[in-house]
């Protein structure tokens, strides 16, 4: 999994712009499901029948990553810009940002006193050019650009930026692989969606288009196993996280029993979640409709929406194990 994940996290996608990750990922299962679709927004449907078809199961998975987007350029080129998704400024100053045409930036600041003072207006992009001219050849208003980083293999767990969610679209891809291997009743959709980082948007119109009788989220979450920690009880290598809650849905309980209860009878790790803070797709999937049976399968991450998240690979590979059991204990 580690070659396509590399592949993933070092493309370029901010929201609204998926189209480098949604090519990566369909030139990957194509061959593999029995249909694939674009909707309007852009997600990925791409869907393996079942035996019976009778029920249908919705997996999601988000392509894109917290991004800027530039709002002004001066007479110097030097662009400024504003965030797309939950951002943490502190994180910004002298990290590199890629542009869809491959233009590479460096972020800095202006001259700041008190560090604590550090703020989005205070930031800016460099380009390399001189004048506005030239940089109005390379980006216009308006453009997006995502951080530029490679992923780091630390053996047991990995370390990049845009794990958060394309951690989720490669175990997406490996249950497409290995279901080729189990029979199943239900169809299935894969859903790689867009926009999540800004409203869990693309879930939304592909739960609606698909309608199906149990969605499951595949995201992170947030890691509670460093120095000083928020007092969240999620630690990596322990296994993927079945949410209880966040601040987009309260797991309904048949949901969350069926999806202990699976992890359990398969002897796969798992812990509970229960985040105070954030969503997923999830919790735009339960509210379609007249409403729909959904959960999550959440991989726990630490530094969450930084240039450097980390995962444990033992928890991916147990995450597509339970998520492919569920698809066979789910009646």
């Amino acid at each position: 999994m580690k070659e396509i994940l590399t592949k993933l996290v070092e493309a370029y996608g901010p929201p609204g712009n998926e189209a480098q990750v949604r090519e990566l990922i369909i030139n990957e299962i194509k061959a593999k499901v029995d249909d694939i679709q674009i909707d309007v927004m852009g997600n990925i449907i791409a869907k393996k029948k079942g035996n019976i078809g009778e029920k249908s199961i919705m997996f999601a998975a988000h392509m894109d990553e917290i991004g800027l987007m530039v709002t002004h350029i001066d007479k110097n080129g030097f662009l400024r810009f504003t965030t797309m998704g939950g951002v943490k400024v502190f994180n910004l100053i002298g990290e590199r940002v890629r542009f869809a045409n491959g233009t590479i930036g460096v972020i800095n600041a202006e001259f700041i006193k008190n560090w604590k003072e550090i703020e989005l207006h205070k930031l800016f992009i460099d380009i390399g050019v001189e004048t506005k001219e030239e940089a109005q050849k390379l980006v216009a208003i308006g453009d997006s650009c995502g951080i530029e980083r490679s992923l780091v293999d630390l053996g047991n767990r990995v370390a990049a930026k845009s794990l958060d969610d394309r951690i989720g679209c490669a175990i997406l891809i490996q249950m497409i692989n290995e279901i080729q291997e189990i029979s199943h009743n239900h169809d299935v959709y894969f859903t790689f969606t867009v926009q999540e980082e800004v409203g869990l948007r693309g879930a939304k119109t592909a739960a609606y288009g698909i309608d199906p009788d149990l969605g499951i989220a595949v995201d992170v979450t947030i890691a509670g196993d460093t120095p000083e920690p928020p007092k969240i009880d999620l630690h990596l290598g322990k296994g993927p996280a079945i949410k209880v809650k966040d601040v987009s849905m309260i797991t309904n309980p048949l949901v969350k029993d069926l999806m202990v209860n699976t992890a359990k009878k398969h002897n796969i790790p798992y812990q509970l979640e229960v985040l105070p803070y954030g969503g997923t797709d999830a919790g735009a999937i339960h509210l379609t409709k007249a409403g729909i049976l959904a959960g999550c399968i959440s991989i726990p991450c630490r530094y969450v929406h930084s240039p450097s998240e980390m995962v444990d690979m033992r928890d991916v590979e147990h995450s597509v194990k339970l998520g492919l059991q569920l698809i066979k204990e789910f009646v």
